[in-house]
């Protein structure tokens, strides 16, 4: 196990941390990580082996100059130019790189970013993946709002100018289940005009229900595509299970959901493979549905409450950034988004290149959007999943973005 992520929990019962040493000790002691469940449905999609496959064949130190200028000079960027796009020959060719991505995003979405925030309802988790705060052995401040305090922070958010919300909760299928997020989604129509959900993955019929109780997109993020890595840092809980949450977004769309957005984490493995597969992820999917909208995002590692150590490794800025502008030549059509986890510096500037999306008066804890939004002290708030990077309020990040010459705008769509 990677010392990096070990958080030493000292106020958590002698046989819970028996546990959790044994899990991070004892690979006997943990599941089949790709062996679905019983409550797990299947839907057999050839996309994971076609992402894997890629992924597995892709040696990117084979790369050179010349395939970063042909990549670079091709109208259409094919899935072998992307791959060179990702490569380490490619890092001398940025500046070259980000022209070509910001023509692309001009073309297809002017000088628009898109504004939204998170709203985190719950903390609970019932997994223990090791780089997370919210993991179930990390020993924080746990905390589920009702429907009274959901409706409260919606309304202090939707009182500061938003209209779009991404609901986010612990992948806990007791505290958080489906009904309670479904009520949490009703309760959101009312204040905003777009409702995303980043939660567990679930069955089809479950998205179907979600769908219908207001939720317009979701938001999977598979950690990492490396499945032996995977295994190593998702210890214990449904989330173990690779395969499941690989199909996550494609039962989201046999659903009906209007979109769904993809990501790795970036630092957790190799970012250059983890990058070809979330691209390649959303790239079949998109030839499978057509008329689906998709999105990428691009986090990094943060530090997390007991665990200040982690931090993504090997993904500077600047290969972030190369990331980024690869996606947006590889996927010109695709929403970007770039979260809190960046400085407030790097966000201004990729926003005119290749990002579309940015998330603004962000809280990762439960139920402190009085305290961030009024100033009014909070009590008993959940801690947070981790430490954000840019913590500008809404009104602020609408001013800069327009004091930039972009045109922020807070939904698109016209319901009849």
């Amino acid at each position: 196990m990677d010392n990096q992520f070990i958080i030493e929990s000292k106020n958590l019962p002698t046989n819970i941390l028996n546990k959790k040493h044994q899990l991070e000790n004892d690979p006997s002691s943990r599941s089949n990580h790709l062996k679905y469940l019983p409550d797990m449905e299947q839907i057999n999609s050839d996309i994971q082996g076609k992402v894997l496959k890629s992924v597995n064949n892709y040696n990117y130190s084979g790369y050179t100059s010349k395939n970063i200028k042909s990549a670079l000079e091709h109208e259409n960027c094919s899935i072998e130019d992307f791959k060179a796009l990702l490569s380490p020959a490619a890092e001398p060719y940025l500046e070259q790189m980000a022209q070509k991505a910001s023509i692309e995003t001009a073309k297809h979405f002017g000088n628009t970013v898109y504004l939204f925030t998170p709203l985190y309802i719950a903390n609970y988790c019932e997994n223990y993946c090791v780089y997370c705060g919210f993991n179930c052995y990390n020993d924080i401040q746990r905390m589920k709002l009702n429907f009274e305090q959901i409706e409260h922070e919606m309304k202090i958010i939707a009182d500061s100018g938003m209209e779009e919300i991404l609901i986010l909760t612990g992948e806990s299928h007791s505290k958080s289940d489906v009904k309670y997020i479904g009520t949490a989604c009703k309760l959101a129509q009312k204040y905003f005009k777009n409702v995303g959900l980043e939660i567990y993955p679930v069955n089809v019929e479950d998205y179907k229900y979600l769908h219908e109780c207001g939720a317009d997109y979701v938001t999977i993020f598979q950690e990492t595509y490396d499945i032996e890595r995977y295994e190593q840092l998702h210890l214990a809980g449904h989330k173990r299970v690779f395969p499941y949450r690989f199909d996550a977004q494609e039962r989201a769309l046999m659903a009906g959901m209007r979109g769904v957005g993809f990501s790795a984490l970036l630092g957790l493995s190799d970012f250059r493979r983890d990058a070809l597969a979330s691209a390649l992820h959303v790239y079949y999917l998109q030839k499978k549905y057509p008329h689906a909208e998709f999105s990428l995002s691009c986090p990094r590692l943060r530090p997390i409450i007991n665990n200040d150590k982690i931090n993504p490794r090997d993904v500077g800025e600047r290969q972030l950034c190369q990331i980024l502008c690869a996606y947006r030549i590889f996927l010109p059509f695709v929403g970007i988004t770039v979260s809190s986890r960046e400085n407030e510096s790097f966000r201004n500037g990729i926003v005119k290149i290749a990002a579309t999306k940015i998330s603004a008066g962000v809280s990762t804890g439960i139920g402190d959007h009085e305290d961030k939004y009024k100033g009014t002290a909070v009590k008993n708030a959940g801690d947070e999943q981790f430490d954000i990077a840019d913590r500008r309020s809404f009104n602020q990040m609408y001013n800069d973005m327009s004091s930039e010459g972009l045109q922020p705008v807070l939904n698109d769509y016209l319901y009849v």
